[in-house]
């Protein structure tokens, strides 16, 4: 079993919730559902072109602290930037210890994805 080192700093972990009144055009806000050490991991050409066939983009890859409340539409805040990222895919890898999930991320651009 491999045994992985999360030292590269730390995500925020926030979901999308629409605060409208009924009826009213959404107005979403972020709540913090949690915080991971993460590392950082290279995005490989297959990734790339996987991603771009599908019509997305692939900025950061994370693998992070397995948490099962963590979904794809979540956004994410990495420390080392602290730019807003939106959770596209999570693969979680087996014979790791303790359990990681590699978060694909795309890069928010204003308020309007978030």
């Amino acid at each position: 079993m491999e045994t992985q080192v999360l030292n590269d700093g730390i995500v925020t972990i926030y979901r999308s919730e629409n605060i409208a009144d009924v009826g009213d055009m959404p107005k979403w806000n972020l709540v913090k559902t949690g915080a991971l050490r993460y590392h950082r991991r290279t995005i490989g050409v297959q990734r790339l072109y996987l991603a771009k066939q599908a019509n997305t983009q692939v900025d950061l890859l994370l693998r992070c602290q397995y948490r099962p409340e963590v979904k794809a539409g979540n956004v994410a805040v990495p420390t080392q930037d602290g730019e807003k990222y939106k959770i596209t895919v999570i693969q979680i890898p087996e014979d790791i210890y303790p359990p990681v999930m590699d978060l694909t991320l795309e890069k928010l651009e204003g308020d309007k994805d978030a």
